[in-house]
């Protein structure tokens, strides 16, 4: 028999992880969406929203799907918890509303509003996903990790308030709000599948919404793209949503709903900064003040030191992990690190710096 455990609760491996890496997931996660956002801006102008939409899903699912198994061939043992029956209610939510519904609800609302008009309302998605994920899913957010959020996306909505036509009728506008406040529900759902495996939460999620929109676009009359707009559609929807949905749910697992939104308020930025050279476009002052007004936003993040007296209660779950201050358990023979498993832990209090991950969506 053979046992691990950990000293001291705030220099524990788990600890240590989880403090630099969900951050650097998260902002990854950003970078992949942000930079995709000009290319699929480009196919706009040969393909229309909702079948580029379904697209983009498709070639993330199928990139992910080639990912898995190559994986899986030439590593063998995937030291992941795979997804379970009692997760398909929530994939199914996640696929219809986020996948499916929310694109479709985006589409609506651009028609009848204009673009400067959509720009801000679809900013909503992130202060809605902190909303749902305090009020609703065990999430919190400290007095700093709050001035901090409030920043990135300060600045993400003066990137988009430029000046023009803000014609917008009541149906527009709320059509783009509940497309926003679906994917806030959608952000905080696979939040909750954040301790299964990330590529295959991701895959499920963009294959079964590129099918579903597939067929859509197909019920509504959309014409078929050409075969080049499709190729690039593929790519970019593996690296844009493919790669940055696996990035995120890896960042949710340490972060939880609230704080990756914060961080993934960013990839408007990215998306502005990576434009100047592929659509020619000019870094100008206002993306200069935003830069300064989100990196103060992302300072504070960082610098978040959430520590106080918590306990956890009896729990038997399953996710990737190290032996650390939650995870002292025996073994029958060698392990490596990280593993998965189905694991008990006892009832502990104690203190540490500690973020909501699942082992730390507790009252405060």
């Amino acid at each position: 028999m053979t046992t691990t455990a950990a000293g001291d609760p705030t220099t524990a491996p788990g600890a240590s992880n989880e403090r630099g890496s969900g951050p650097l997931a998260a902002l990854a996660s950003a970078l992949c969406f942000g930079v995709s956002a000009p290319l699929a801006k480009r196919l706009l102008d040969d393909v229309p929203p909702l079948p580029l939409a379904a697209l983009l899903y498709f070639g993330a699912g199928i990139g992910l799907a080639a990912y898995d198994a190559g994986r899986r061939l030439l590593v063998g043992r995937v030291d992941e918890t795979p997804l379970r029956a009692a997760d398909v209610p929530t994939l199914a939510t996640m696929i219809v509303i986020g996948g499916v519904i929310g694109p479709l609800l985006m589409l609506i609302g651009l028609q009848r509003v204009s673009g400067v008009v959509g720009s801000l309302l679809l900013n909503l998605e992130a202060p809605l996903t902190i909303v749902l994920a305090l009020a609703f899913f065990g999430d919190h957010l400290d007095a700093g990790a709050f001035a901090g959020s409030a920043l990135v996306i300060a600045g993400a909505v003066l990137l988009s308030a430029v000046p023009g036509d803000t014609r917008a009728d009541g149906v527009g506008v709320v059509a783009l709000a509940a497309a926003a406040l679906g994917w806030a529900l959608d952000n905080n759902l696979t939040q909750r599948l954040s301790a299964r495996d990330p590529v295959m939460v991701a895959r499920v999620k963009t294959l079964g919404a590129g099918v579903l929109g597939l067929g859509l676009s197909a019920a509504l009359g959309y014409a078929s793209p050409s075969a080049d707009a499709v190729g690039v559609a593929l790519v970019v929807g593996f690296v844009g949503y493919g790669v940055s949905i696996v990035l995120a749910v890896a960042a949710m697992r340490r972060l939880g709903a609230a704080r990756h939104a914060a961080f993934f308020a960013t990839a408007p930025f990215i998306g502005a900064v990576t434009a100047v050279p592929l659509l020619g476009e000019t870094f100008t002052a206002r993306a200069a003040l935003v830069a300064i007004v989100m990196a103060l936003g992302l300072v504070a993040l960082l610098r978040e030191r959430h520590l106080h007296e918590h306990h956890h209660e009896a729990l038997t779950h399953e996710h990737r992990h190290v032996h650390d201050e939650h995870h002292r358990h025996d073994h029958d023979g060698p392990v490596s690190e990280p593993h998965a498993h189905l694991h008990v832990h006892e009832p502990l209090t104690h203190a540490h710096p500690h973020r909501p991950d699942v082992h730390h969506r507790h009252r405060h």
